[in-house]
């Protein structure tokens, strides 16, 4: 059963697009389990640029099988949108498939996104107000509509006439706004089913016979696991879960069919949006290691706080996913620096502690406590892990005594070609 979840190890952004990517190129099927298109991988192949949000990064090799969970929530107009652009640039989109009971993101849930984003003001979470938030509330709360609707245009009818009274109640009467028309967003619903038709499966089923067949099957999904509803710095989180816990209830997959959880980091930390972040670095280094680094939002084109390796958060994430292997990336981002700072504790009041605080007014006093190891120089791209300068190899070495897991992929540059892979791990 050779299936590996790709998770993120800190706050999203870690590069599982490329990873992903990579492992896409030995598996038979890639399945996307949670997230919306709140989030996107960027995948540099040859020089070429693509960028894609909800579509699997496997639906790059015509030969593997990309597979949209029923854990994810998808805005049907993006997502043609997306496959359209793929189709563009040469891409064939044959072998996506759609999970029937995935939730679909409505005009409502972008609305309300962002008017509730406005009414927290200076607590607001920084959401990238897409909708994903309040489809996931509408999920839970049983108000949902799954792509199985969709193709059901008398029962479509029905539901979306009941949530747009609903709703419409909410932004008159709360948000002051004007009313939407129910048939308006029947009638452009509708045209996306026809188009979305031939995609649509029961995904659950098609990964579970690709398992027991014993073919290859890479799980990846959005954000990070600093960003997991429960587990992450709530309420500064995501509205779904991208740890490794995820993977199961997103794909239908039982937990004793996962034989890897590789975590993906950077050499440093990035974070979009606001909630704690105790190795921030707000001067000139985290200036020049956001330029050096291109962090800027693949969805939404902001710019990423930036920050020291966190160590604790590091740890913990490690912990909550079960961890097997890791994938550094970003090494040569931090090439020229003396010296590089892993945080290995916090001081609290004084007091030591090496696991993250539950609650944020605890978190906001938090002081890093840092090791400095030093610094390495331009790296070129070297085939071999033992052909790395030794100051990067000891840096490897911390963060894989760090998380007890083994650094199976180090990432000297952004194309697939500048990549260390240490173990296959298929």
């Amino acid at each position: 059963m050779p299936a590996i979840a790709v998770v993120g190890a800190q706050f999203g952004d870690e590069g599982k697009g490329k990873v992903s990517h990579y492992l896409a190129r030995q598996a038979h099927m890639v399945v996307r389990t949670q997230g919306g298109n709140n989030a996107g991988h960027t995948v540099v192949v040859g020089g070429k640029v693509f960028r894609v949000h909800i579509v699997p990064s496997g639906v790059l090799y015509p030969e593997c099988t990309s597979v949209i969970g029923n854990g994810v929530v998808v805005d049907p107009e993006v997502l043609l949108q997306e496959i359209d652009y793929l189709r563009s640039e040469g891409v064939d989109t044959s072998r996506l498939i759609l999970s029937d009971r995935a939730h679909l993101i409505m005009p409502y849930h972008r609305m309300l996104d962002g008017l509730d984003e406005d009414r927290r003001g200076l607590r607001r979470i920084g959401t990238t107000r897409r909708g994903i938030g309040p489809a996931y509330m509408d999920k839970n709360a049983r108000l949902g509509i799954r792509v199985a609707d969709l193709l059901d245009p008398e029962g479509l009818r029905e539901m979306i006439e009941e949530n747009v009274a609903l709703k419409n109640d909410l932004l008159q009467k709360v948000y002051g706004q004007e009313p939407l028309s129910a048939a308006a967003v029947y009638e452009e619903y509708l045209g996306y089913a026809e188009r979305l038709r031939p995609y649509v499966a029961d995904t659950a089923r098609l990964v579970n016979e690709a398992i027991d067949a014993g073919e290859r099957v890479v799980f990846e999904g959005a954000q990070g696991s600093l960003l997991d509803v429960d587990h992450g710095t709530y309420p500064y989180v995501t509205s779904s879960h991208p740890v490794a816990g995820g993977v199961t209830i997103g794909s239908g997959v039982g937990p004793t069919k996962i034989d890897k959880v590789l975590g993906v980091l950077k050499a440093y930390t990035s974070r979009v949006g606001d909630g704690p972040f105790p190795t921030e670095l707000l001067n000139e280094q985290g200036d020049a290691i956001r330029e050096r680094g291109k962090e800027y939002g693949t969805t939404t084109g902001r710019p990423r706080r930036i920050g020291w390796v966190d160590g604790v958060l590091l740890g913990y994430a490690a912990r909550i996913n079960g961890l097997t292997h890791l994938a550094i990336n970003s090494v040569d981002v931090l090439a020229g620096f003396d010296k590089i700072k892993i945080a290995v504790a916090y001081d609290l009041d004084g007091r030591r502690i090496e696991d993250p605080p539950a609650t944020l007014r605890d978190f906001a006093r938090c002081k890093p406590i840092y090791e400095e190891l030093d610094g390495w120089g331009e790296l070129g791209t070297p085939a071999h892990r033992n052909e790395i300068p030794h100051s990067l190899e000891r840096y490897v070495q911390r963060i894989e005594q760090i998380t007890h897991a083994k650094a199976a992929v180090i990432s000297v540059g952004r194309d697939q070609g500048e990549t260390i892979y240490v173990e296959e791990l298929f």
